[in-house]
């Protein structure tokens, strides 16, 4: 079952925790890793060559779909998982992921039992971009079911369902690109599934390094992102409502104990006020 499906993950200087996630997929599945011009490729590239995985090193960083997409494009199996780095598959994972698309044909993305270290659940309920009445319940259904949203930590596909749509949208470099592409794969290809048989856990963050530099980085993605899909999906007050969640962050109390929270709400702010200005 394990050749039915290419697992695809995009790293970006990962090589101290990306073993841990690749020594958790069965044997014979095929890996696909797509490095962002990290500054550790010589590092990736051994991991890669022992494991016997392929490596795409890119001259530089296009961002998580766009690398989502180069994977995607070499892909020749049914379905596509996009797994985070720092993902670990618990014994099963795959097989249930698959044994559920078999299940249930008329869905078209699927994600497993997301779940932090210490075993609390982690489950995408809620996304900016779908009304409050789609909300879901906090914590995982109790059962397989089907969902409004997908979480881009761990993605299993059917890759003509997602070479239909265009896979994820170049346009996002981080942050929304996995609820944009959720939106539209209900739209035209079919409904999204929860299956809770199938468990992953993520070390969220554990990809990168925990410095302002790097928080300035990701909030910049963060609050473009954000002001680029709401106005993709035309939903109303898309700017003013991002301008005032950007400017309720820069009044936190929290920004005066910490860099790393001044440097990601100041980017954050940046962010939104790039596209508010159309740049």
């Amino acid at each position: 079952m394990n050749a039915r499906v290419t697992i695809v993950s995009v790293t970006y200087n990962s090589s101290s925790i990306v073993r841990s996630m690749l020594s958790s997929i069965p044997a014979g599945t095929p890996v696909i890793l797509v490095d962002n011009n990290s500054k550790d490729q010589s590092e990736l590239k051994m991991i890669s060559k022992a494991l016997g995985f392929k490596l795409i090193k890119n001259t530089e960083n296009f961002g998580f779909g766009v690398g989502c997409n180069l994977g995607a494009e070499l892909t020749d199996t049914e379905f596509v998982f996009f797994l985070n780095p720092d993902a670990v598959l618990e014994d099963g994972a795959l097989e249930y992921l698959i044994k559920a698309a078999d299940k249930y044909i008329d869905a078209v993305g699927f994600n497993p039992r997301i779940s932090w270290p210490n075993g609390s659940p982690y489950f995408k309920r809620r996304s900016h971009l779908i009304p409050k009445d789609k909300e879901m319940p906090r914590g995982w259904p109790k059962i397989d079911s089907e969902v409004p949203v997908l979480s881009g930590a761990a993605l299993f596909v059917r890759l003509n369902a997602f070479s239909k749509i265009g896979g994820f949208d170049p346009n996002i470099f981080l942050y929304h690109e996995d609820d944009d592409l959720s939106l539209r794969l209900i739209e035209t290809q079919g409904k999204l599934m929860f299956v809770r048989d199938a468990e992953v856990k993520h070390l969220f963050g554990g990809s990168t390094e925990r410095t302002p530099q790097v928080a300035a980085f990701k909030g910049w993605h963060m609050g473009r992102s954000r002001m680029y899909a709401t106005l993709k999906h035309d939903l109303s007050f898309a700017k003013v409502k991002a301008f005032k969640g950007a400017t309720f962050q820069l009044l936190s109390p929290l920004n005066i104990f910490s860099q790393r929270k001044r440097s990601k709400h100041w980017a954050y702010f940046k962010g939104v006020i790039s596209l508010w200005k159309g740049t």
